[in-house]
Parts: structure tokens; C-alpha cells; sequence
């Protein structure tokens, strides 16, 4: 039996270019792992077929589950007659912004290649990753990144600077279909980029944190008002910056010193079930 952590990422930044002839937005978005992590654990079984697994009861486990998906397209691509059972120990929330399903399926992707041995490098993993979704490319390899086209076009930049990542998720989910429906980009303020590449590569934190934006912050935020109680409350107990990640509903501050952690935390408790301390990642997964 395998096994791959698969982590979750949040976006430093997010923005949205413009709608593209395929139907996609494109995107530019800087996106980091962090230490809050599915566990994925895979082995091959006889009867050629696909079981998926998992501790949470509403997460489909048939085609639908992207770790699915991916065990079916590398089983279809290199002609594989054999079964495979995954199981997906579930800490990501799921509908939450994370990349939790993008994460599984990439983690699948990199166990199965073990597995089978197909010997394929993280390129090769990425490419089939996105032909099943936006986030698996970035998850495939981890790390730091920035992500543009619709999300799959990967660069390798430099890892946050140490700090604290403090994950509040409201009980509600987020169709990502709906926030982009929802989006005007005639009035959305776009982020800067440039200036948080910048401050990732000199290890500046505060210019990281003056730098995150996200365009669709605001669009989740008008639908669901729970999102900005969360950032307000995280902001009160003093978080050095907060943001939603992706299209929410989670919402993140980071915390430069270790000791404002508890408060923050123990306060976000009082107004979310679903909260979480955790330091980023930063660095890329191993291939070797």
C-alpha cells in the first residue's frame, strides 16, 4: 500500500483577467501549501475496477470524486487492467476553497505512477492533471507558484516567509460556478501581483501581506454574509492580514508571531466549527 499527503493551498493572491473563447477566465494567482492535509492511501486489488473510499460520508465515491477521475484517465492513457482502491482520509473541508478534491486527485496521480511505475517526472503528472481540473497542476507539484491561463500553467516562484496560517470555514459551501457567474469585471480591483511576487522573492512579510488580493472576495462575501463576519472577527483578534481563499467560503489571516495564535484561534472558535492553526509548506513535492 502507497501513501501521499495531499495539501491543501490557499491563494495569496487571485485575479481574473478576462472571460476566454473556451469558456474559462483567465487567471493569475499566486498559491501556496499549507500543513493541513487529506491522506491518501492507495493499493492495487484484482478485478480491474475503481474503489474509492473515504472518512467523509457526503463525498461521492463514484466518477464524480476528481481521485476518480484521475485513477481513470492514467488507467485509460496507459492501457492499466488493473484495480486500485483509494482511500481519502479526509482534514480538508470539502467546497471550502482549499483544493482538497484538486489535491486528491493529484496525489493519486503521483501514487499511481509509483505504483504502476510508468516512471512519468511532475510535468507529464501535471499535464494529465489538468484535463481533469484547474487546481490539479498546482497540487500535482506544491509548493509555491504562480498559476495563470485558466489556472494550469504553472511557474515555480520563491516560498512564503515562516508564519502562521490561521483557516476559518463558515458551515456552508460555495458553488465556484455561481461566484464566477456573479463576477462584473468592468468593477473588480485587482490585486498586485507583481508587488507579492516581489515580496516573496526578498522574504518581505508585511509586503506580503499588504500584497494578497482576491477579486472574488467580494462577489462570495455579498452572497453569503457569514464570510464577512469571519474576516471581521479575524481581523479583530489580530491577524496581521486576512483574505478568502479561492472562490470561499474559507477565509485565512496570517500571523507573523507565534503568540497572538491562540487568541486568534480560540476566538475564531466562538463564531466556526471548522478552525485551524497551520504553517505554510512552501516548498515543492519530491519526485525522486
Amino acid at each position: 500500500m502507497l501513501y501521499e499527503k495531499a495539501p491543501a493551498k490557499i491563494n495569496l493572491t487571485l485575479d481574473v483577467l478576462h472571460k476566454r473563447p473556451d469558456g474559462f477566465h483567465e487567471v493569475e494567482m499566486v498559491m501556496t501549501t499549507v500543513d493541513l492535509a487529506d491522506r491518501v492511501w492507495i493499493r492495487a486489488i484484482e478485478g480491474g475496477q475503481i474503489k474509492i473510499k473515504t472518512s467523509v460520508q457526503f463525498v461521492p465515491t463514484d466518477r464524480k470524486n476528481l481521485a476518480y477521475q484521475a485513477a481513470d484517465l492514467i488507467r485509460t492513457i496507459y492501457g492499466i487492467k488493473q484495480g486500485v482502491e483509494i482511500t481519502l482520509e479526509k482534514r480538508i473541508p470539502v467546497a471550502a476553497g482549499l483544493a482538497g478534491g484538486s489535491s486528491d486527485a493529484a496525489a493519486t496521480l503521483r501514487g499511481l505512477n509509483k505504483l504502476w511505475k510508468l516512471g512519468l517526472g511532475a510535468d507529464q503528472l501535471a499535464e494529465l492533471g489538468a484535463q481533469i481540473g484547474s487546481d490539479v497542476p498546482f497540487c500535482v507539484y506544491g509548493g509555491t507558484a504562480l498559476a495563470t491561463g485558466r489556472g494550469e500553467v504553472i511557474q515555480k516562484i520563491s516560498a512564503p516567509p515562516n508564519c502562521w496560517v490561521i483557516l476559518a470555514k463558515p458551515v456552508l459551501s460555495v458553488s465556484t460556478g455561481s461566484i464566477f457567474k456573479n463576477l462584473d469585471l468592468t468593477t473588480v480591483q485587482h490585486p498586485h501581483t507583481k508587488n507579492m511576487l516581489e515580496a516573496l522573492k526578498t522574504g518581505d512579510y508585511m509586503g506580503m501581506c499588504r500584497s494578497v488580493g482576491n477579486v472574488l472576495e467580494p462577489v462570495t462575501m455579498d452572497l453569503y454574509p457569514e464570510v464577512t463576519v469571519l474576516k471581521e472577527q479575524m481581523i479583530k483578534f489580530g491577524a496581521d492580514t486576512v483574505q478568502m481563499s479561492g472562490s470561499g467560503p474559507t477565509v485565512f489571516g496570517l500571523v507573523e508571531h507565534e503568540s497572538r495564535v491562540p487568541r486568534i484561534y480560540n476566538g475564531l472558535k466562538g463564531f466556526c466549527r471548522e478552525v485551524y492553526a497551520v504553517r505554510m509548506l512552501g516548498e515543492r513535492h519530491s519526485f525522486d
